[in-house]
């Protein structure tokens, strides 16, 4: 269950200031491009979780809520903006609403794959259009399957390797699943993992989803700096917009 896997222990290990994915080269590009997008619009978070990119959203002149499931990752955000800077509604993002409307829904860091079903994946669609004005957008960052690197008969593939952290995932193809493993370690025999499950989607049927509940593709690049999306891109920020006349 996501409350399991999203737990206290997994909070307070989670932020890693100034390294991985809260390194100032990562979490910049983010901020600039969401900034952008938002213009002088409201901004709503779907799994806002401690804040990587809300905290520094908000500190550009964002006004930024969050929806997230989890209330211990709720804590740790708590620590660095209170409920008066960046509200947070506690739920599930295919399904709960917060007050308002926004020009901008963003969702980073492969979030939707944590829905495990394609009807909960498209209901996040849908959550995301009700809270959108005319011409609002929902900005996605999700990874692409690397099914291509699977041989016949197995069902693993290594996607990061440095020392101390390997990472990797095993794949369901007739359910389209795949677990997250993080295996860290140090110069002694023992190791600590965390994983987590996923269902992992192609951005055609992305697209799809978006189709069903409204939007249309605005833009799709390979990483939040405008890189061009390739057959060979790992990963993509996909922007969908409801149109202006909706």
């Amino acid at each position: 269950m996501p409350q399991e896997i999203w737990d206290a222990e997994t909070a307070a290990r989670y932020d890693t200031p100034g390294i991985g994915m809260f390194a100032p080269e990562v979490v910049g590009p983010t901020v600039d491009r969401l900034a952008e997008l938002a213009g002088d619009g409201r901004a709503l978070e779907f799994a806002i979780g401690t804040g990587r990119v809300a905290v520094p959203l908000a500190g550009r002149g964002v006004p930024v809520t969050g929806i997230e499931l989890s209330p211990p990752m709720i804590d740790r955000l708590r620590t660095k903006a209170d409920e008066a800077t960046i509200p947070v509604i506690v739920g599930d993002m295919a399904t709960v609403a917060a007050p308002g409307k926004y020009t901008l829904v963003y969702l980073v860091f492969n979030t939707i794959s944590n829905l495990l079903t394609q009807a909960e994946q498209v209901a996040c669609f849908r959550n995301a259009a009700r809270h959108l004005t005319p011409g609002g957008r929902f900005v996605i960052e999700l990874w692409v399957p690397e099914l291509r690197k699977l041989p016949p008969g197995q069902q693993a593939t290594v996607w990061h390797c440095e020392p101390g952290y390997i990472g990797l995932d095993t794949y369901d193809v007739l359910r389209q699943h795949a677990v997250s493993y993080h295996f860290t370690f140090d110069d002694s025999r023992q190791a600590q993992l965390s994983r987590s499950p996923h269902r992992y989607i192609w951005p055609s049927e992305l697209d799809l989803m978006a189709q069903l509940a409204g939007f249309e593709l605005e833009t799709r690049h390979a990483d939040w700096a405008g890189a061009d999306f390739t057959a060979d891109s790992r990963s993509h920020v996909s922007v969908y917009r409801i149109p202006p006349d909706h």
